[in-house]
């Protein structure tokens, strides 16, 4: 390389992923190394304005060591699935010319180059929210461009996935299918985008995040332990949801939301199900999470979801059912009297003005909800939510083009 001896130069890219929710779940490995699944999955794609992750990866010849950092501190990057993305977006590099600063990297280069690496996510990490369905998908896209990687989508999801498996679902937006496979060496358990995020605008996403703290049981333990002891989910993976595969796909294809709602409740369910299942049994609801179901039901035509956490993930089948959702939830769960409504309700509040509530004012003239039948003071529930989301279905990953934009010093290769 005719730079190397100088050391100075430093090549970078910067990428946002979004993060994305399973509506038909997956839980359960055949395959840990290689992160296969023992079925088929389903998800939505959240806007990556309201959920994502931003990384940055650069490579310099003054790089003495593949260094991480996450969130702002720094992290060992002698994981299994770190080192498996690595390897894999370096057999798959291409040579990379920037004729106007004389950088010229070889293919063959890559291999004895290191990289820094900075990622950031806007919402919690480890608390059932796929951030790192986010952050792998960023980091394999933001690798593949930096290298020159030519692979399409679909043959990066599959070095996404040993990352973390979901990561595959984030490199589409919109309605996304991870297909399992059959394949020993998992070449074709890999992402398909089943509809783009314009297929289905009108879907409205509200986030109840109940608990932003780092879940008791990791997915990855938790599935380990499902795999070896529920005798559910192998009745759920085997007969249950290659079912409601074809159900889901054909109510997202028509855009049949009672349907979809239905599934998509009904698959929640059973996940967790398959956790209480599980020996030792893994608890990842709570009472505030039973509540958010119950609500769901009084408001007709929605639907919830939770993942490997606490939090809720509402679905309204358009903005005026969502307005009635959001009224409702903020009746039970007002923000806390030192929470200014602009911190407590995130995302796209212009769902907040539309539904008619500007200020804590608002919030504590709601009405009680029907389902209030005496005239004693109806329960509430101050404190039992950290905040909520208001987003919709999102894109796939994008390249962020300007330093500025950048979460390494474009001189330094170090974090700003």
């Amino acid at each position: 390389m005719g730079e190397k001896e100088s050391k100075k130069w430093v090549l970078m890219a910067t990428a946002r992923s979004p993060t994305n929710i399973a509506v038909i779940k997956y839980w359960g490995k055949r395959d840990e190394t290689l992160i296969l699944p023992v079925n088929d999955s389903i998800s939505v794609t959240l806007d990556p304005s309201h959920l994502s992750a931003t990384t940055t990866v650069a490579v310099s010849p003054s790089f003495d060591r593949d260094r991480m950092w996450l969130n702002g501190k720094e992290i060992l990057l002698s994981g299994g699935r770190y080192q498996s993305c690595l390897r894999e977006i370096r057999r798959r590099a291409e040579d990379v010319k920037d004729e106007e600063r004389g950088i010229c990297i070889k293919r063959e280069d890559w291999e004895g180059l290191h990289v820094h690496i900075a990622s950031f996510n806007n919402f919690p990490t480890a608390a059932g929210l796929a951030s790192s369905a986010a952050g792998f998908a960023c980091l394999v896209f933001a690798l593949a461009k930096l290298m020159n990687v030519k692979e399409e989508t679909t043959e990066l999801s599959s070095v996404a996935r040993q990352g973390s498996g979901s990561a595959c679902r984030s490199l589409y937006g919109g309605f996304v299918k991870w297909a399992m496979g059959n394949k020993e060496d998992g070449s074709d358990s890999i992402a398909v985008q089943l509809a783009n995020e314009t297929h289905w605008e009108d879907l409205v996403i509200l986030i109840a995040v109940v608990s932003s703290r780092q879940k008791e049981t990791s997915s990855t333990t938790g599935m380990r332990e499902s795999v070896e002891t529920s005798s559910l989910l192998q009745y759920r993976s085997q007969v249950v949801v290659p079912r409601r595969l074809i159900q889901m796909e054909e109510a997202i294809k028509k855009r049949d939301f009672p349907s979809f709602a239905k599934l998509t409740c009904a698959d929640s369910n059973q996940f967790h199900a398959v956790c209480l299942d599980t020996s030792p049994p893994i608890f990842y609801m709570n009472d505030t999470s039973h509540r958010h179901v119950q609500l769901c039901f009084l408001v007709h035509r929605t639907s919830y979801t939770y993942d490997a956490g606490p939090n809720a993930v509402l679905i309204a089948p358009n903005r005026k059912v969502a307005h009635l959702l959001l009224q409702r939830m903020l009746f039970y769960f007002p923000p806390p009297s030192e929470k200014e409504l602009d911190s407590y309700v995130l995302g796209d509040t212009s769902i907040l003005q539309e539904a008619g509530l500007h200020s804590r004012k608002d919030i504590e003239a709601l009405l009680p909800p029907a389902e209030v039948k005496t005239n004693a003071p109806p329960q509430k529930y101050t404190g039992d939510i950290n905040y909520f989301i208001c987003t919709r279905l999102g894109g796939g990953p994008v390249l962020l083009s300007g330093d500025d934009q950048a979460l390494l010093n474009a001189e330094t290769g170090l974090p700003k």
